[in-house]
């Protein structure tokens, strides 16, 4: 049996459904998912069985200077997602907050930690990596 997790934007215009996730999902201190999310960091999970379920249409994505892709919806400005350069649609990382049910996902590392700003503090019990997770 599979379970199906459901999410949406802040005005709810952009609804989406999935069923799985990465085994993996970390807490990005990256100046732009600083930026993008408005927070500290950005938290992101790749999915599996994306479903948009309305409002695709309201999608816009931004082409950062390094060709990652962050998407949003273009009426609340709600951030949704994160992809690397050259990637397809389908392998879209989405942010955790969005989700409206809980979801079976732990955060496991703290990446991007060298661009973390000073008043904000790491998590002593999470694997942290001062660039991604291949330094």
């Amino acid at each position: 049996m599979s379970n199906t997790y459901q999410g949406s934007c802040l005005c709810r215009g952009v609804q989406f459904s999935v069923n799985g996730f990465s085994e993996q999902a970390a807490n990005c201190y990256c100046s732009m998912c600083r930026k993008f999310h408005g927070a500290a960091f950005g938290t992101l999970v790749g999915v599996q069985g994306l479903n948009w379920l309305s409002g695709e249409h309201l999608l816009k994505e931004f082409v950062a200077p390094n060709g990652t892709i962050r998407t949003f919806c273009s009426h609340c400005g709600s951030s949704l997602g994160f992809r690397v350069k050259n990637a397809t649609p389908n392998d879209i990382e989405l942010a955790i907050s969005t989700f409206d049910d809980d979801i079976p996902v732990k955060v496991d590392a703290q990446i991007y930690t060298a661009y973390k700003p000073n008043w904000c503090q790491l998590h002593s019990n999470l694997q942290t990596f001062s660039e991604g997770r291949e330094d």
